[in-house]
């Protein structure tokens, strides 16, 4: 079973955000600051922290920070009432998956939980498969059967991403911070050429294709 830490200062937030996970099959353990936190992470396996940014004794950007000194590989979900870009950013920057603004939406957020689980046993293997597809993120490399094809970097960490969440939209901003970073002046050409590039690489190849969803991003979807 799943283990999750909710770490969360107002007991009754903490107790229905571990109610809704127990109801989708997770098992939960719940932290009133972050020093219980870190504490209860010592005792037990834990697959997965929902936080919450404004705290007692130790807010958010700390407990990340120290989170990702000893468990670097570990799915952070940060869920604050703070909805203003820097926060968001700051967030990112000092290590967490993703971000969610309260009041918190539970389907959406058992969505964003399972992706993230999803994302951290890719990540484990380093490896994706798509039907006859395989991604190595090692080796940079693209495999179908016989054929292999090393693609650049940027190109690879781009359509691992969209692979490893088939049908769901990402934003062209959401891309260009992921692959490139925050800090990056990479527009929407440099993206839409990276596409195009993919497109043109993998046109052949039934499993998969690359879809613009017009005015939002775009999507991975399984040819029928």
């Amino acid at each position: 079973m799943i283990n999750i830490l909710v770490v969360e200062d107002d007991k009754n937030t903490r107790k229905l955000m571990c109610a809704v996970l127990i109801q989708n099959g997770f098992r939960t353990y719940g932290a009133e600051d972050g020093l219980a936190a870190l504490n209860l992470m010592e005792k037990h396996q834990i697959d997965l922290v929902v936080l919450d940014l404004m705290m007692p004794n130790m807010d958010g950007y700390e407990l990340t920070q120290l989170l990702r000194l000893s468990w670097d590989k570990l799915p952070i979900l940060m869920v604050t009432a703070k909805q203003e870009q820097k926060d968001k950013r700051k967030g990112f920057l000092v290590g967490t998956d993703d971000y969610m603004t309260k009041p918190v939406d539970e389907e959406e957020m058992i969505l964003r939980i399972k992706a993230l689980l999803r994302r951290a046993k890719i990540a484990n293997e380093q490896k994706l498969t798509i039907g006859k597809v395989v991604l190595d993120y090692d080796s940079l490399t693209v495999s179908r059967e016989d054929e292999v094809i090393t693609i650049p970097q940027k190109e690879f960490y781009l359509l691992f991403k969209l692979l490893s969440y088939p049908n769901m939209i990402f934003t062209r901003i959401q891309l260009m911070d992921d692959i490139w970073g925050m800090e990056s002046d990479t527009d929407d050409h440099t993206l839409n050429v990276h596409i195009n590039r993919l497109r043109n690489r993998f046109r052949d190849w039934p499993e998969i294709e690359i879809v613009t969803v017009r005015g939002l991003g775009y999507k991975a979807v399984k040819k029928e």
